[in-house]
């Protein structure tokens, strides 16, 4: 069973997670099935851009908690949406949770329709959103991450696109993405990849200096006594010990 669906229409790629049953959880395989067909798609000099979408009501739901990837996948991953020598464009219509947010916050650029929320909820089950920050603090407000990464308070598509975390909002996102994406069509494949490596200079130097020790931070929250209960209690759909 394939877990990334994969068409073309004129020289863009769509990669669509497509485990709706999961909400497109970070599984292991997931992870897996993406890296590959994203360096698919680097290879191939038939393809000018990435659309990146998904089915179900939801982009991406982070981690997936029954099936967890280990974290050095997750920053490879991410660094392999960074790193690709085409765009990465997102096109979100449903909700964005947790490692999801780190997935949006790779691309390029991101489009949201105004139905989407978003909300970093690592710290309500006892972790922190740490290999994610890579591509988040150099492309979001960081006032605004501080109150959500802190809270993990739900906020919509016009407060993700006013703190950076998408590129724009709108009602029918398709109508918001048409001129990105003939953007992309009508300019010259090298001159994108340089472009692209200018613009993404500052995430890539973010990776390799940090990289190791949010690895190491993350694994290590994972497997504390605190994220055990707070992901046994979300998976019982219950408040865990510490809410007052």
């Amino acid at each position: 069973m394939t877990l990334i669906g994969r068409s073309r229409e004129r020289a863009v790629e769509a990669l669509s997670l497509d485990s709706p049953d999961t909400r497109n959880a970070l599984s292991a395989a997931l992870v897996g099935e993406l890296a590959d067909a994203l360096a698919a798609c680097d290879r191939d000099d038939g393809v000018r851009a990435v659309l990146l979408t998904h089915t179900g009501t939801t982009f991406c739901a982070g981690a997936d908690l029954r099936d967890p990837p280990a974290p050095d996948a997750v920053v490879g991953l991410l660094r392999s949406v960074v790193a690709l020598r085409k765009p990465v464009v997102a096109r979100v219509t449903g909700q964005v949770r947790a490692g999801g947010l780190g997935l949006l916050a790779a691309c390029d650029i991101a489009a949201a329709a105004h139905g989407a929320g978003f909300a970093f909820t690592e710290v309500r089950i006892g972790v922190a959103p740490a290999v994610i920050t890579l591509p988040l603090l150099p492309r979001t407000d960081p006032r605004a991450l501080a109150r959500y990464y802190l809270t993990g308070e739900r906020f919509d598509a016009a407060e993700a696109a006013r703190i950076g975390l998408v590129t724009a909002a709108g009602d029918d996102v398709d109508t918001v993405l048409a001129p990105v994406l003939d953007g992309l069509r009508r300019s010259a494949p090298e001159a994108l990849a340089e472009t692209k490596r200018l613009l993404t200079a500052r995430v890539l130097e973010a990776f390799d200096r940090e990289a190791a020790d949010l690895t190491a931070l993350s694994a290590r929250l994972f497997a504390s006594a605190p994220a055990r209960e707070g992901m046994t209690a979300f998976l019982e759909r219950r408040d865990p010990p510490w809410v007052v």
